[in-house]
């Protein structure tokens, strides 16, 4: 949920998000990466070898990938084999290799409490690509033009679509 942390409820859709992952036989315990900022290193990784997913919500690409390197998540998950990491929006993006054409569709300088510009808003880099979510509304095509005009790669992902990625 910490792709929401910018906003006064960030917790507004976690009912949603806890019925629709037990819907899928999923028991689900928010993992907010503040608990885990500037904690000892095998911290989160012992958390994460309790889990089998982690499912990524959407908000603003950059508070979710600041939130992430402060809690060095990408180190977590190399120490998770077998881990599944999934979502949508601002938690699709976060497997991007960067954020290129993100900052066309959420505000790169949105700092929420607690959060320093000092931490850059790093990716997983999951996928090898960009992943643009929303596929079809005007802020996802003006980031496609930009993307297309310096000839990166991109997944262009409408709502409701999904991609998997990795070794399966």
């Amino acid at each position: 949920m910490n792709a929401a942390d910018a906003y006064p409820e960030r917790l507004a859709n976690w009912e949603r998000e806890v019925l629709d992952l037990n819907a899928l036989g999923y028991d689900v315990t928010e993992l907010d990466l503040r608990d885990y900022w500037d904690a000892d290193s095998h911290k989160l990784p012992a958390v994460l070898s309790a889990a089998d997913l982690i499912w990524a919500v959407g908000g603003n690409a950059f508070v979710l990938a600041r939130a992430a390197e402060r809690a060095r998540l990408g180190h977590a998950l190399t120490r998770a084999p077998g881990m599944i990491f999934a979502g949508y929006s601002a938690g699709a993006c976060l497997t991007s290799r960067d954020l290129r054409g993100i900052e066309l569709m959420d505000d790169p300088g949105e700092l929420p409490t607690g959060y320093s510009a000092d931490t850059p808003p790093t990716t997983l880099d999951l996928t090898g690509t960009r992943v643009l979510p929303h596929a079809g509304s005007p802020d996802a095509g003006r980031a496609e033009r930009q993307l297309e005009q310096e000839h990166l790669s991109y997944l262009r992902l409408r709502d409701g679509d999904d991609a998997l990625f990795g070794d399966w």
